[in-house]
Parts: C-alpha cells; structure tokens; sequence
C-alpha cells in the first residue's frame, strides 16, 4: 500500500528553536485569465527530532499529525547541505570570472 502523505521541497530559513525548523517552499502558479507565472513563497513548521538540519539546507518534508499549534509536518530527509550549496554557488561564481 504506498504512502498518500504529501511531501514538499524546501530551504531551511529557521532552525533556532529546539526540535523545530521552519522551511519556506516556493510555488510557481499561472493565473487562470492573465496566464502569467505568480511565485508565492509559503513557510511551514517542521519537526526534526535530533536537530540536524541547518539553515540553509534543502530538505524534504512530509505531512504528519498534528503535534503543536504550527507543526503539521516533520523533516524526512535533508537533500542538500547548506555548504555544499555554497561551494557549488562559489565555483561557479569562480568559473564566470
């Protein structure tokens, strides 16, 4: 029986409290009339039991039951790194130049 929890894709923007991240997720929509792309940024609470994501980092999330006022969602895997995004951002910086 496959798993029907939504998962989204997003960056780390805040991980100063305990066990809590906050991951903002961008969505691109096409206006119905005006067909133009709309970017809307949206922010979810996230649970990370041991703390291991960091601000910066792209992550996964996956819905799940509700265990606080905000939180909805837990981290499932961390996709990238934030030094790694990093390092690749400065290489190609260095290889333009």
């Amino acid at each position: 029986m496959p798993n029907k929890r939504r998962r989204l894709i997003g960056r780390v923007s805040s991980a100063k409290m305990d066990k809590t991240i906050v991951v903002k997720v961008d969505v691109a929509k096409r206006h119905p009339i005006y067909d133009k792309v709309l970017h809307e940024t949206r922010k979810y609470y996230a649970h990370d039991e041991r703390n291991e994501a960091q601000e910066g980092d792209l992550v996964q999330i996956v819905e799940s039951r509700p265990l606080s006022r905000l939180k909805r969602w837990a981290l499932e895997r961390i996709l990238e790194r934030r030094e790694a995004a990093q390092m690749t951002i400065s290489a190609a910086e260095e290889g333009s130049n």
